[in-house]
Order: structure tokens, then C-alpha cells, then sequence
């Protein structure tokens, strides 16, 4: 699971999108659209892996729809943190081999920066670059929690005979639009 936002504080801003990966399906929800939706699909799930969720996800998405997640959560950033990789969720795709390709160098806040566009501008590009960066996120969640498990037993009796293989990655429903991506770029850049 994982949550794109307004703004990178909890209180004051709201969810953008919602991406769900289960191993098999995608699921995606758009504020304006259907993200009350994932108040009623969130509940077939009893486990929930994030990133930086415990922080950050969780508490925005109980804030945000008046409602208590009360799954098993693996946060990632933790378990990955106990075998030397720490950072962000980017750096720490990079570390361990995982290329975003296109989405190179997009990250949260650039996520404020697409919805904006999508919003003020309506541009539906900006709006199907975002969503591929939210699913990106959700879906390299398999495989980082597939690389930290297997690096976990590595130093156990069980290496060897329960490693994991790597997961074939899914097809993201959306891409990135390189030059919605540049322009953005361009604006940041005025910013800093």
C-alpha cells in the first residue's frame, strides 16, 4: 500500500492516490473519483506492507476517512533499515539493483507537483504519471520485501530451501509522460 498527498505533513493536506498491490491485482484510487473506496477494499487485506507507512501512510489514511488500520504492518523502511539500507524508499530501490527507468529522480514531493498540474491545469498526463509513480512505489514493495526476506535467512538453517524468487514485475496500468516530467522539472527548479 501506498499513499501520494498534497503536501508531505499530516495535518493540513490530503491523499491524492492510493495504490493496493496484492501480488495480483492493482488497485489505484483518485481523489475525486473513487478514493472512498478503499475505505471497504483495504478491509480484505489482514496483512499491509508499506514503506515509511507506520509514519506516514497509516496515520494520514486514519486521519483523512475517520478509521483505525488494524492489520499486521510490515513496514519495509524498518527491516531494511536492520539490514543496512536506510534512505528513502528511492535510495533504497537503487541500493539493492531496482530501476525506475523514466520515473528516474521522481519522487513525494514531485508527486505534489503532478497533481497540482493535473489539478490546475487538467492535464490528464500529469494525473497518469503520478499514478505510475504511486503504483511503481506499490509494486517494488513486493520485491523489496522479497529481497529483504531472503537476505534475512540468509545466516539460518533455511537458506537454501525457503529463499523466495524474485517476483516477475506486473504491468503498470499507466506511464510516465516524459515531457509532462521535464516541464515540472523546470518549474521545481525555479523553486530551489
Amino acid at each position: 500500500m501506498d499513499i501520494e498527498t498534497t503536501g508531505l505533513k499530516l495535518y493540513g493536506f490530503e491523499i491524492t492516490t492510493i495504490a493496493l498491490y496484492d501480488g495480483k491485482n492493482i488497485r489505484y484510487y483518485i481523489q475525486g473519483q473513487n478514493l472512498e473506496e478503499f475505505i471497504e477494499d483495504i478491509q480484505n487485506y489482514n496483512v499491509i506492507v508499506t514503506y515509511n507507512g507506520k509514519t506516514f501512510d497509516v496515520p494520514f489514511i486514519e486521519d483523512q476517512f475517520g478509521i483505525q488500520l488494524n492489520q499486521a504492518h510490515i513496514d519495509l523502511r524498518y527491516v531494511l533499515k536492520s539490514l543496512g539500507y536506510s534512505g528513502g524508499l528511492k535510495r533504497c530501490e537503487k541500493a539493492l539493483g531496482l530501476d525506475r527507468g523514466d520515473l528516474d529522480g521522481v519522487d513525494g514531493y514531485f508527486a505534489v507537483f503532478l497533481w497540482y498540474d493535473y489539478q490546475q491545469n487538467k492535464n490528464k498526463k500529469a494525473l497518469e504519471t503520478l499514478l505510475a509513480y504511486n503504483i511503481e512505489d506499490v509494486v517494488n514493495l513486493e520485491s523489496l520485501m522479497v529481497m529483504a526476506y531472503n537476505m534475512k535467512i540468509k545466516d539460518t538453517p533455511f537458506n537454501g530451501t525457503h529463499e523466495l524468487p524474485l517476483p516477475k514485475m506486473p504491468e503498470i496500468p499507466f506511464k510516465p509522460d516524459l515531457q509532462t516530467i521535464d516541464r515540472i522539472k523546470t518549474t521545481m527548479a525555479g523553486f530551489i
